[in-house]
């Protein structure tokens, strides 16, 4: 067997390039990653050994020499697999906690999670910007225990199975694999005198009130985030953060498109002919005069600028786009209907223009049937 080819490096590697090309072949054909798989554990086997002789400087030296590092048993060059030792000890050194050889102790500290809270706003309110209180249920620092766990006058004890480690190594065939202990689950202590607020957790559920600033110009789906405002840290690590959701309700005039506002303006036929004024509201509550030019077609854009959202970064502010509708007249008198048959008439007679809209329609049927 050679040890050199087992692992794919020459006579003249480091131990550095021995300790690569062992982790890649480990990788590759660690039995935890090939289940049931024969050849695999075979190869596993061989690098194993490989590595065990190769890594060590007197044994590597007696196998550059001699071929071989077994000479109690007979073994000759390319004898069968030799277990050296402290598979554990080699697999840590290498691989750290990828196969959870590093177990965490309870004094370890640990940040908390991040909560996230949906907050509804009118447009007014996400427009302009507001201050809002929010209640939330969220896991602090147990205050009977101060986050230990204990009932007063007790502490944790140290967890008898892993000694305070968290950890157990178990015994698997050749090599042994490092899990969460079962007693303590990965605590490493063990809390015999509960508190009777939190029940050993050392947390508890408790509502807050905070006050939240919205900014002038959020939209939906942003978010606000509030530093230490999550569930509390385990063994006295730093709290999560709170994220505020934004959701802005409908409005019933406006709609807001990116930084422009966008209302509908009904019209009368009169003033969409004749042309005209007309008031528009604005968000702010004052009204603006639009001047709606004759013969002005429904779905006309009209544009006032500065008066859409501000941007929430930046200084850039949008507009508000105004959207001509012309508006049908409903329940004519039989005077009306009269005077607007005869001025319908009087239209069809004359050679007045057709609406660009009109005159496409008619083109379009006269290509169809000619």
């Amino acid at each position: 067997m050679d040890y050199y080819s087992i692992l794919g490096v020459d006579r003249n590697a480091t131990g550095e390039d021995i300790k690569k090309a062992f982790k890649k072949k480990a990788m590759k054909y660690h039995p935890d990653r090939n289940p049931d798989n024969k050849e695999s554990e075979r190869k596993f086997k061989e690098a194993k050994e490989a590595y065990d002789t190769l890594s060590n400087p007197q044994k590597k030296s007696m196998y550059d020499q001699f071929g071989t590092t077994d000479f109690n048993t007979g073994g000759q060059p390319g004898g069968g697999f030799h277990h050296t030792g402290g598979f554990g000890d080699v697999f840590e050194d290498i691989f750290g906690d990828i196969f959870g050889s590093q177990g965490r102790n309870s004094n370890q500290a640990y940040r908390g999670a991040d909560l996230e809270y949906g907050l509804e706003l009118t447009l007014e309110e996400s427009v302009f910007g507001i201050q809002k209180n929010i209640n939330i249920q969220v896991k602090d620092t147990c205050s009977n225990c101060s986050g230990s766990g204990c009932s007063s006058g007790h502490s944790p004890s140290t967890c008898t199975s892993c000694n305070g480690s968290g950890q157990v190594r178990m015994q698997q065939g050749f090599f042994s694999i490092q899990q969460t202990c079962p007693t303590c689950k990965g605590r490493g202590s063990l809390i015999t005198n509960p508190c009777n607020i939190c029940h050993g957790t050392g947390q508890e559920q408790v509502a807050k009130n905070l006050s939240v600033n919205i900014p002038a110009g959020i939209d939906s789906g942003q978010r606000i985030r509030l530093s230490g405002k999550g569930e509390a840290g385990i063994n006295g690590g730093p709290s999560g953060d709170l994220f505020v959701r934004v959701e802005v309700k409908k409005h019933k005039i406006f709609e807001r498109k990116d930084n422009n506002l966008y209302c509908d303006v009904p019209i009368s036929f009169a003033i969409a002919a004749l042309g005209g004024n007309v008031e528009v509201p604005t968000l702010s509550g004052s009204v603006v005069n639009v001047k709606i030019p004759a013969g002005t077609q429904s779905s006309k854009l009209f544009r006032l600028k500065g008066k859409g959202v501000k941007a929430v970064r930046g200084s850039r502010i949008g507009d508000m786009m105004c959207v001509i509708h012309i508006e049908t007249p409903l329940n004519l008198s039989n005077e009306q209907a009269d005077l607007l048959r005869k001025f319908d008439e009087k239209i069809n007679q004359s050679h007045t223009k057709h609406s660009p809209r009109t005159q496409s329609w008619i083109d379009a049927i006269k290509n169809i049937f000619n």
